[in-house]
């Protein structure tokens, strides 16, 4: 037997139902997401999810308490539990003999659900797995069948018809994100008039061009350290004739998002608490598939102390942009640059 492809599984699901264990793996984080949140619709009926549910981290968890989530009863109705082992491929390492074994025969009162990078084909696990159990592969498509699958995830998950010129259209200025295309699909979705659908126009006033994409690049070259990259990138827009302002506009709000999620670390530490980076993050309003895709390693980058000042040098960077200081506009975007991304800030 082989995998199930995840756009088997999306398009229709009900050919592909939860087993007792089940795997998936893969590069896109997004589609990961997709698939654990059908599987999840599976196990757990609305009424006993919050109880039903538990997730553990791969890192940190021991097979033990795995094994004691998977055998206890569900608390309410005939609903089983669902057990989610995130970044389990630490997990698997770890307590592969464990898992081979009970994959021979799994708990019936539960699903044991692995989320991993990657899956070799010739371990006895991966053997044991997809005889008993179920096993998605959660791999992004080549970039040119991208276009044809918008089309498709528009239709199906949108409700929305997308013209093929419109999605080739998407693509061309979003690039092959699943995760990204699928928030342009949203906002589209709602400007569409009922039984119309998305066209070029739309997409050509409504769809971000290579400017709102690279001012996002020059946040994410900052965040990750790479100073004269993300200026160079700033210098760009500029020449471009990209307002100054409206590049603070549209960094502030992710900035926000990770001083908030800061603010919630700390907070916890005051009072003998804690909290993962990533759990801080999804609190602040991050969407898990962003925290997978980087956004948890560039918190962890700018650390909290960097993180705490965050408000205070968007606050002034704005006023200053507004008219507080003589400064050349470039000047005062370089100086909140050098803030986020040079190591001398980078204080444990």
């Amino acid at each position: 037997m082989k995998p199930v492809s995840i756009h088997d599984f999306l398009w229709d699901s009900s050919q592909f139902s939860a087993k007792a264990i089940c795997v998936v793996y893969g590069n896109d984080s997004f589609l990961k997401f997709h698939a654990v949140r059908i599987l999840r619709s599976q196990v757990l009926s609305d009424e006993d999810a919050e109880f039903s549910l538990t997730r553990f981290e791969g890192d940190s968890i021991k097979f033990i308490d795995v094994l004691k989530e998977v055998n206890t009863l569900a608390m309410f109705g005939g609903d089983r539990r669902l057990v989610i082992i995130e970044d389990a491929d630490s997990f698997v390492t770890k307590y592969r003999a464990e898992l081979e074994e009970y994959a021979e025969k799994p708990s019936e009162q539960a699903v044991l659900l692995l989320l991993l990078q990657s899956f070799p084909s010739n371990t006895r696990l991966f053997t044991r797995v997809i005889e008993k159990g179920l096993v998605i592969e959660a791999a992004s498509l080549p970039e040119k069948e991208i276009p044809k699958w918008i089309v498709r995830w528009s239709k199906h998950h949108h409700k929305t018809s997308c013209d093929p010129n419109a999605a080739e259209m998407i693509f061309q200025r979003i690039g092959a994100e699943h995760g990204l295309i699928d928030q342009e699909l949203a906002k589209l979705a709602l400007m569409v008039a009922p039984k119309e659908k998305i066209t070029t126009t739309l997409v050509e006033k409504a769809v971000g061009s290579w400017r709102s994409q690279s001012i996002f690049v020059m946040l994410d070259l900052a965040l990750t350290g790479q100073t004269a990259a993300a200026i160079q990138q700033l210098d760009q827009l500029l020449l471009a004739g990209q307002n100054a302002i409206g590049i603070l506009a549209q960094i502030a709000s992710r900035l926000r998002e990770f001083a908030a999620a800061t603010q919630l670390i700390l907070d916890a530490e005051k009072h003998g608490k804690k909290i993962s980076t990533a759990a801080a993050l999804e609190q602040a309003g991050i969407k898990r598939y962003f925290i997978d895709k980087g956004a948890e390693k560039q918190l962890r980058m700018l650390g909290r102390h960097r993180g705490a000042k965050l408000l205070n040098w968007l606050l002034q960077a704005d006023l200053d942009l507004k008219g507080a200081s003589r400064n050349d506009p470039r000047i005062i975007l370089e100086t909140l640059i050098i803030h986020i991304a040079d190591p001398r800030f980078r204080t444990p």
